[in-house]
């Protein structure tokens, strides 16, 4: 009994947030917020909202990401920066993100209320419970100082979730327990992660940016949920040695590069065909239903098939964990029950937007995520 007690106030201390904490993430939040204001980058039109405007990402990902690791590994070498202080302090970020999630969505809440803009930006959506406010949102696109605050965040998530992986590699070679295990996983998410910030212009169309209100929910699930749960596998290799045959590698390999190719296939399909509904797909012209609906290349295989990639790629940052506990699973386990509900959501807006031409593709695709499974 006494072993989970100390267990439980090791936890509570951990976990406690710190103002030890703060210098790191104010300065993550500024480094960001000044490099993405400065630095070169493609500036990408939003979609056009429902009063005609349109906002304009300066998509800089790439070379702010770049910039910083290459910043923090020169800080390193010359001893201004401790290479583990992430991973020295995991719970303890983790909750004081947490605290500062919380904080800034209050902040937001507030102000947006006393909006007066008519704008669709800015426009507060008031449904006078201030519970659901406070959690989906008010504003589309609130912004603070001329940055846009959703845009900010998403980034801030996934250059967090790297910095994590980096810190817990660094500690892993320090403490002389660097696997083939925690080599794949690091790989696969640097690799994942790099990927999604040379297409960041494709982030501008996607729901979360177009049609999400900035609430709590956004906010924690960029900055606590993406980096913090994303890099469980990470951790958890920290703790437990596994030896993967070479089989399993290959096959890890695998599941890595196929997942990669229907995710990103998938939705460049998408984005080109937006852009342009006569491009040919995979050499044929494209199949298209009611002059809006694609049902060519991937999307003629499954009406969610980027899902498909998505889980692939999920598993493949787990599978480097071997079998023998489940912990290292729950980011794609998390995933499937997360993209099964998010796809009924979609079948539902997508059947009462479309109707008829709806009905016609379902006939033609007819499976969800996976052909012949579901």
């Amino acid at each position: 009994m006494m072993e989970s007690h100390v267990d439980l106030g090791f936890l509570l201390q951990a976990l406690t947030p710190s103002w030890n904490s703060v210098p790191l993430l104010v300065g993550f939040f500024t480094y960001l917020a000044v490099a993405g204001s400065i630095l070169p980058g493609k500036l990408v039109p939003g979609v056009a909202l429902l009063d005609g405007t349109r906002l304009h990402y300066r998509c800089n990902g790439l070379l702010s990401l770049l910039l910083l690791v290459a910043l923090l590994g020169i800080g390193a070498k010359m001893g201004f920066v401790s290479p583990t202080a992430i991973s020295d302090r995991g719970l303890e970020l983790l909750s004081t993100t947490f605290a500062f999630s919380f904080l800034v969505t209050l902040i937001l809440h507030f102000s947006g209320c006393k909006s007066q803009s008519k704008g669709s930006s800015l426009k507060p959506h008031l449904s006078g419970n201030l519970i659901h406010d406070w959690w989906f949102g008010i504003q589309l696109n609130p912004q603070f100082m001329g940055i846009d605050l959703k845009f900010f965040f998403v980034r801030a998530g996934m250059m967090g979730w790297l910095l994590i992986n980096l810190s817990i590699l660094m500690k892993s070679i320090q403490d002389g327990t660097l696997s083939q295990s925690m080599i794949l996983y690091q790989l696969f998410c640097a690799l994942y992660i790099l990927d999604y910030f040379v297409h960041e212009e494709y982030m501008t169309s996607t729901w979360d940016i177009i049609a999400e209100r900035l609430g709590f929910m956004l906010v924690f699930g960029d900055l606590v949920w993406i980096p913090f749960s994303f890099s469980i596998q990470g951790w958890w290799l920290l703790m437990n040695s596994v030896e993967l045959t070479p089989a399993a590698i290959v096959a890890n390999c695998f599941v890595f590069l196929i997942g990669y190719m229907v995710f990103r296939g998938a939705n460049k399909q998408k984005h080109v065909f937006k852009k342009n509904p006569k491009a040919p797909i995979w050499g044929k012209p494209p199949k298209v239903i009611g002059g809006k609906l694609l049902a060519s290349g991937y999307w003629g295989i499954a009406r969610h098939c980027n899902y498909l990639g998505d889980l692939m790629l999920a598993l493949s940052f787990s599978l480097p964990c071997g079998i023998s506990s489940p912990i290292p699973y729950f980011y794609p386990i998390y995933l499937l029950i997360l993209l099964i509900w998010r796809e009924r959501r979609d079948e539902a807006r997508c059947a009462e937007k479309y109707r008829e031409i709806w009905a016609e593709y379902r006939k033609l695709v007819p499976w969800r995520i996976l052909p012949y499974v579901y």
